[in-house]
């Protein structure tokens, strides 16, 4: 074959640290787009983003010469510097230093885009916590409850 042909969609999922709700939505609304132009410049496509103060939900497409963890160390770094050299910011900003990341098929991505559409009227049902864990679980991700929150 001549060419390389890849089509690399993944349903990214990280929170604040400690689980903060430092996403208030003035920064948010302004967090959103910078997280776009951060995998824009890295060849990569935001999809969809939705969270809410404490987490974040990212539907992206990465190109295939970046691995999925230099990706989030780019996204989570560059964004939590940003935010903490805004002047309205009082307190300071990080990302816990973990996330998830979970592969989804283009069949899937529709509904994969409207889950992370809808998360804050998902969370009046499950805590992040309890989303997170599910996840782990339906993706058979296996972990340790012990440290999974640190």
């Amino acid at each position: 074959m001549a060419g390389t042909f890849t089509n690399l969609l993944y349903h990214l999922v990280f929170s604040t640290k400690n689980r903060e709700p430092l996403i208030v939505p003035a920064l948010r609304d302004e967090l959103y787009p910078y997280i776009g132009g951060i995998l824009h410049g890295e060849k990569g496509i935001l999809l969809e983003v939705g969270g809410t103060p404490d987490h974040v939900h990212l539907v992206a497409k990465v190109r295939p010469d970046i691995a999925i963890s230099d990706m989030l160390r780019l996204i989570k770094g560059n964004s939590s510097k940003w935010v903490n050299e805004r002047t309205d910011q009082k307190e300071r900003f990080e990302w816990q230093a973990g996330y998830g990341a979970f592969t989804a098929s283009e069949s899937q991505c529709g509904a994969v885009r409207e889950y992370v559409r809808t998360q804050v009227r998902h969370h009046h049902k499950a805590t992040f916590q309890e989303e997170f864990v599910a996840m782990l679980e339906r993706h058979q991700i296996s972990y340790d409850a012990r440290y999974i929150w640190q």
